[in-house]
């Protein structure tokens, strides 16, 4: 179990930059997963002191739902998912130096889960990635 000060969400872990923004869809270097209805797109960064390891960028398409009310739900289900679990994937950066995350959850699908439901999924994904940061 995570100790209480790592389950917090802080500015500094969200993806803001443009930049890498553009990195993370554009270059050649991201890979994806996906447990229906989240795909995880990641890219391996290097860590400057003072910065979190993991970066995320949650995404929820207009497309998919056209109310805000409904948009931010499923934002919200999947912060605090993410929040609760990331745990599982510090554990795994530690053993390496110097090395870091940024991804991206994109919500793919039309309808609303549980937030039980959502919360599987994510830890599913962050359990997967964690495998692969280790390898």
């Amino acid at each position: 179990m995570p100790e209480q000060s790592s389950l917090t969400f802080k500015k500094e872990e969200r993806i803001c930059s443009r930049k890498l923004i553009e990195q993370l869809f554009g270059g050649g270097c991201s890979r994806a997963l996906t447990a229906f209805p989240i795909r995880l797109v990641y890219m391996k960064t290097e860590t400057c002191e003072g910065k979190p390891p993991v970066q995320v960028l949650i995404s929820v398409s207009k497309r998919h739902f056209k109310r805000a009310v409904k948009r931010n739900r499923v934002k919200r289900q999947l912060r605090e998912a993410y929040r609760k679990n990331k745990f599982l994937l510090y554990k795994a950066l530690r053993k390496q130096e110097g090395v870091g995350i940024a991804m991206a959850m994109i919500w793919i699908d039309d309808k609303l889960y549980e937030s039980a439901d959502v919360e599987k999924r994510v830890v599913n994904l962050l359990h997967r990635l964690a495998e692969r940061v280790e390898r």
